[in-house]
């Protein structure tokens, strides 16, 4: 996720926010001669992994969350971990999950389709608070795009214009700006931001290997 945003700037820019629903929402963005992007919260990580519990490969279309019960008291203490309030870059992982959101799902006895319905709600409420300039633009890719009920919480929290482009860019978005970083490689092109990576400097990554003939 921290490779992608200059692919954002440079072939997005369109958009005032590229916004990515993976096993994690991650968004990038620009903020005067900076481009910032950060992780946001877990998304596809938890709900792919409550969904099998329930005998699903995933939650299709948000439609196992739609039937649950709205928590309060779990989606308050999910809301209160402190990643939330740090300043960026920042970034997720599974550990993170692991030790962080996994044991305050787990202290709960309420019923799995309850906690997709209220961990879909949190990711809505962390989502929706990003997207502060007005009149927002956003093109949302990634698998989470797929899932209806999960987008229309996000426009819940949020008046910025959602964007959905064709299945093949949001399916395949990071791939494509794989390639575009190894292009960029080869040109000796800046490929990796320092404002994104908390690196001393932009900088050109990746080497370039010729085959041998």
């Amino acid at each position: 996720a921290p490779l992608v945003p200059i692919g954002d700037l440079l072939l997005f820019s369109t958009y005032d926010y590229c916004l990515n629903l993976g096993g994690f929402a991650n968004v990038s963005f620009q903020e005067g001669p900076l481009r910032i992007a950060y992780d946001i919260c877990p998304v596809n990580i938890v709900l792919n992994s409550y969904a099998q519990r329930l005998g699903y490969p995933f939650d299709d279309k948000g439609q196992i969350s739609r039937q649950g019960e709205l928590n309060t008291s779990l989606l308050e203490a999910l809301n209160a971990l402190t990643f939330y309030s740090a300043k960026p870059p920042k970034s997720l992982g599974l550990e993170w999950v692991e030790s962080e959101i996994i044991p305050i799902l787990e202290e709960t006895s309420i019923d799995d389709r309850d906690v997709l319905r209220t961990f879909t709600e949190h990711i809505a409420q962390q989502i929706g608070r990003q997207f502060t300039k007005e009149k927002a633009s956003v093109l949302i890719t990634g698998g989470g795009a797929f899932n209806e009920f999960l987008l229309s919480r996000i426009r819940a929290y949020s008046k910025a214009e959602i964007h959905l482009p064709t299945s093949d860019v949001i399916e395949y978005k990071e791939a494509v700006v794989f390639a575009f970083l190894g292009l960029l490689k080869f040109h000796d092109r800046i490929n990796v931001l320092k404002s994104v990576t908390g690196a001393s400097k932009d900088h050109a990554a990746g080497k370039i290997f010729s085959p041998i003939v």
